[in-house]
């Protein structure tokens, strides 16, 4: 991994710039399930188990205010809002993919570790 030699980024590194994005336990989840499909709210609030409304509702501005994830109002009543990833929110998603399936392959041992660290 490079380490950008600039005085201008206020970043340590590319990584710091993308955990800026996607820091928290819900927006890479987000970024997970609207990676897939285009989704209305109640849906992405059924597919995210554990995840409040306000805090599922806050997770999305700021993903919407950085230009991740683009919101469709349809101005009906009753409303009907959808969200999809924007190119930039599809390649950020596509990048964490590594991560997920190595979460998937050593799942027995991350609930090991984190069972073991509960216990201290």
């Amino acid at each position: 991994m490079a380490r950008r030699n600039t005085t201008e980024s206020s970043f340590i590194c590319g990584l710091d710039a993308a955990l800026r994005i996607v820091s928290g336990k819900w927006k890479p989840l987000i970024l997970f399930f609207l990676y897939h499909n285009t989704m209305r709210y109640g849906e992405l609030h059924r597919s995210i188990r554990g995840v409040t409304h306000k805090m599922l509702t806050q997770q999305l501005r700021d993903l919407e205010s950085d230009g991740v994830v683009i919101r469709k109002d349809f101005k009906e009543i009753p409303p009907r809002v959808e969200y999809s990833l924007s190119a930039y929110g599809k390649g950020l998603a596509k990048s964490l993919q590594p991560l997920c399936e190595w979460g998937t392959r050593n799942e027995a041992t991350i609930q090991a570790a984190l069972t073991k660290r509960e216990k201290l």
